[in-house]
């Protein structure tokens, strides 16, 4: 059976990253691209030669050359500078667009049955941009924002509550940034509610002054890490991105929070948000509309 291609672009923490978790998983031939001469190359060397340690056997490329990434079956891009201390991810939209436009018409030309996976930020505006570029159909075009989202929350709550964080269930939807929706009445553990287990833990008045902070940390949790590191998060990011990829190359049917296109769902026609969808072999194959409070909406 061939493998799959896959190509990452953007050479930088996250897409080094990403491509060794790739590597480590098999997912596919792994080609990683950069415009910085020898940056891809080199970190593509670095990986190869940990492959007799772990025993991975992917073919794995890095390159400067556009042509390497034609017919792809998946293209990440990651590509664009990282926040860095005092930044929004609002801050870096005018930069970023530029880099994304091309990187945009890259995958247009040369993996036009590509799915396409976007992180660069700010992520609702780059992914709408290549969709806007590309004209792919919405199903093969995504952005990863919810799944790494979610996944603070829910690691912020199980320090809180001192339980495993596998046992964790936690939703964030909307944008990846200050207007992001931690869905509180969905967050539990083993199925219990984390409200209810704050409560016995807390009692109800000092519970949802907890709750809030939990969500108050998991909309700046992105900033945190940038004051903390002087610069943006990388293995959470790879890690969220890897996730959505597994789903699609190898048909998991994953529900996962992404932010897709909508047309229609939640009432709302041209625009993507994080909403919880199905992805599989097709990309985004449902996407999941939940009863929302007006709050949440």
């Amino acid at each position: 059976m061939a493998r799959k291609k896959i190509a990452l672009i953007g050479g930088g923490q996250i897409g080094g990253t990403l491509a060794h978790l790739m590597a480590q998983k098999e997912l596919g031939d792994i080609v990683l691209f950069d415009i910085v001469e020898d940056m891809a190359v080199g970190k593509m060397l670095d990986i190869i030669e940990a492959s007799p340690i772990e025993g991975y056997d992917s073919r794995l490329l890095g390159t400067s050359c556009r042509e390497d990434i034609r017919d792809a079956d998946l293209v990440v891009v990651t590509a664009g500078i990282p926040r860095k201390p005092g930044m929004s991810r609002d801050d870096l939209v005018t930069v970023n667009a530029k880099i994304v436009q091309s990187v945009a018409e890259m995958i247009r030309d040369l993996t036009p049955n590509a799915f396409v996976i976007v992180l660069t930020n700010p992520l609702d505006a780059m992914v709408t941009l290549v969709r806007k570029v590309t004209g792919f159909p919405r199903n093969r075009i995504m952005g990863m924002a919810g799944v790494l989202d979610s996944a603070r929350f829910a690691s912020f709550i199980a320090l809180e509550l001192g339980v495993a964080v596998q046992d964790v269930h936690a939703l964030v939807l909307g944008g990846h940034g200050d207007d992001m929706v931690p869905l509180v009445r969905f967050a539990n553990v083993s199925g219990i509610p984390v409200r209810f287990l704050l409560e016995q833990k807390y009692g109800a008045e000092k519970a949802e002054e907890v709750m809030e902070g939990l969500v108050a940390r998991t909309r700046r949790a992105g900033g945190e890490i940038v004051g903390l590191m002087k610069g943006s998060a990388f293995v959470s990011p790879a890690t969220a991105a890897l996730a959505m990829a597994e789903a699609i190359l190898r048909d998991r049917k994953r529900v996962l929070p992404v932010c897709a296109l909508l047309e229609g769902e939640y009432g709302v026609h041209g625009y993507f948000a994080g909403v919880p969808c199905v992805i599989g072999a097709g990309g985004v194959e449902t996407i999941l509309e939940l009863d929302l409070t007006p709050e949440e909406r």
